[in-house]
């Protein structure tokens, strides 16, 4: 396994204005990574969205670091205003923005699920789920034309245990598809990270490595910082290795389902994001060692 970093674990960086989002790839390869993951390209500069890409893949070849997996967010219930087909073009356009950075790999969100009750009306995940795994199909038909793989990561509530995941996976049935198994949000659908990536890790195209600090649901709320899961469990994001998910473990999952790829650290603690990014790939690189 290759370790990577995902652009958003940085992102507080460049919100601040004092770095620029090219800025991170030469941060990145000076920490030592072995390739870079980037979330979603947005137009500066009076560029358009492919040529911005154009330029920060410039920028990584420059400095021999692979862009590795383009991270995009999309709704496939709710997204463009409902408009499905809508939505289902916007996502495959920015196949042609990963063309551009010269990466295999993809991921999109399929939904966050209904904004309400009433949306709802008695439709649950298998409901929607044929619905769901067409467009994931369309997508990946057009990414495999381009020599991208596509993925959905276990992300957003709805679509986040580890057996809606593998449905979702499994109901799509193509070999361009797979999943992005991000170790510690299953944790936000309060799914045992072991038992879940553990699951998932036959499907694994990509992974992230995150960790959380885990307060029980029947504690004080314990303030800035904190998130409740799907059952009412309080989590903070941590520094990889200084929080409760069995980051190790996982590892070793990983590498039992033969998992060979690049692992992303999503840094999402409250600690300054370069020491939390630094200190993580230190802690994660000497959990690789031991696997």
């Amino acid at each position: 396994m290759k370790l990577a970093v995902s652009t958003y674990s940085l992102h507080r960086l460049v919100d601040s204005g004092e770095y620029t989002h090219r800025d991170l790839i030469k941060i990145a390869k000076d920490i030592g990574f072995d390739a870079i993951e980037t979330t979603e390209i947005h137009a500066v500069d009076g560029l358009t969205v492919n040529e911005t890409a154009q330029l920060f893949r410039e920028e990584a070849d420059k400095y021999d670091l692979p862009v590795c997996n383009y991270t995009v967010g999309a709704d496939f219930i709710t997204g463009s205003d409902g408009d499905i087909e809508k939505e289902l073009e916007r996502v495959i356009e920015m196949v042609d923005t990963a063309e551009i950075l010269g990466i295999q790999g993809m991921r999109h969100d399929v939904t966050r699920g209904f904004k309400s009750k009433a949306e709802r009306t008695y439709k649950g995940f298998d409901n929607v789920l044929p619905n769901l795994a067409d467009c994931c199909r369309k997508v990946t038909e057009y990414a495999e034309s381009k020599g991208i793989r596509t993925m959905v990561e276990n992300h957003g509530y709805f679509a986040q245990d580890a057996d809606r995941v593998e449905k979702l996976v499994n109901t799509v049935a193509h070999d361009n598809f797979g999943l992005l198994v991000d170790m510690g949000n299953f944790l936000c659908a309060d799914d045992d990270p072991i038992k879940a990536v553990g699951q998932t890790a036959p499907y694994a195209f990509h992974v992230h490595a995150k960790d959380f600090h885990i307060k029980p649901a029947n504690s004080i709320d314990p303030g800035m910082g904190f998130m409740m899961t799907r059952g009412g469990t309080y989590i903070r994001g941590s520094i990889v290795g200084h929080g409760d998910v069995p980051v190790l473990q996982c590892l070793r999952a990983l590498k039992k389902a033969e998992y060979d790829g690049y692992v992303s650290i999503e840094f999402e603690g409250m600690e300054n994001p370069l020491d939390g990014v630094k200190i993580g790939y230190q802690n994660l690189r000497r959990m690789l060692e031991m696997i």
